[in-house]
């Protein structure tokens, strides 16, 4: 094990130097916005400010589902935010989520522009305007939100905790690894019992639960988090995969993973989304 026993923690932190890692130069412990720069607003009353990470895809995949339903109102304009050059400090983005975090929705359908942030929130939000991918039987919904809830409590373990460490931190600590490995497996042994005798999270019904969930631990089965899935024995939760390539498998996923990306193969790239058409056009580039 690394040797850390020589560190005492002082009696009142300061921010001395960044910590070091991928995302030391976006972290700091403060709020607020750095600098001014509004957002820009596209032609749809609906406003998405986001990223192509798993919270971002969340609500591409959602808005996509609900233009698949015939939800014309759904459209959207999606703009880029680049998380690494700071976008998400700008005074437009603070205004939109103080947390600056992606994503962040602006509905403009309302009296008075609607902000809505966290990624689960938004889901709900949506879900509730359009009255789609949500039960609507007590047992049902309160069922569904549970598991939303359970994804938003749950990965930050998954993410801030195991892929930190195990993925960017600036050194390898077994004990942080060990810690957060062995939590990231208890919560895919819970989805893999759940999905044991389930189609969806939630039963026969796909929901807003599936949504959360799938871009955390369904990109995990396919090793698209962290090159993590050899550590983890992903490929042992066989209910987990099979859920997982169900969703995969929904031609609203691949357009909602595409959006607000602007890393990878070029051909899963569209960067900024202001129309269904944008899709056949970056087909045919």
């Amino acid at each position: 094990m690394n040797d850390e026993s020589h560190y005492v923690p002082p009696q009142v932190w300061q921010w001395e130097a960044q910590s070091g890692g991928t995302w030391a130069s976006i972290n700091r412990p403060i709020a607020g916005a750095t600098h001014e720069k509004p957002l820009p607003i596209g032609k749809h009353p609906l406003q998405l400010y986001s990223l192509a990470t798993p919270n971002g895809v969340k609500v591409t995949i959602m808005l996509e589902e609900l233009l698949a339903m015939g939800f014309a109102g759904a459209e959207y304009d999606a703009h880029l935010i680049k998380i690494l050059e700071g976008d998400q400090f700008g005074s437009g983005f603070v205004s939109a989520n103080p947390n600056s975090k992606i994503p962040a929705l602006m509905d403009h359908s309302t009296p008075e522009p609607t902000r809505v942030f966290e990624s689960g929130s938004i889901l709900l939000y949506l879900a509730e305007k359009f009255n789609a991918l949500i039960p609507t039987t007590h047992r049902e919904r309160t069922e569904c939100l549970s598991w939303l809830f359970w994804q938003m409590g749950s990965a930050p373990y998954l993410g801030g905790g195991f892929g930190h460490f195990y993925a960017y931190a600036p050194i390898k600590i077994e004990y942080c690894i060990d810690r957060f490995a062995m939590e990231t497996k208890r919560q895919l042994d819970v989805l893999d019992q759940h999905q044991g005798d389930r189609q969806y999270m939630c039963g026969d019904q796909y929901t807003i639960a599936d949504i959360a969930i799938w871009p955390w631990y369904g990109n995990l089965m396919f090793n698209a988090l962290y090159d993590a899935a050899e550590f983890l024995d992903t490929d042992s939760y066989k209910n987990l995969n099979r859920w997982a390539q169900s969703i995969k498998d929904r031609p609203q996923v691949e357009r909602g993973l595409m959006v607000n990306r602007n890393w990878g193969e070029p051909e899963k790239q569209l960067p900024e989304r202001h129309d269904a058409s944008d899709f056949e056009h970056h087909k045919n580039k």
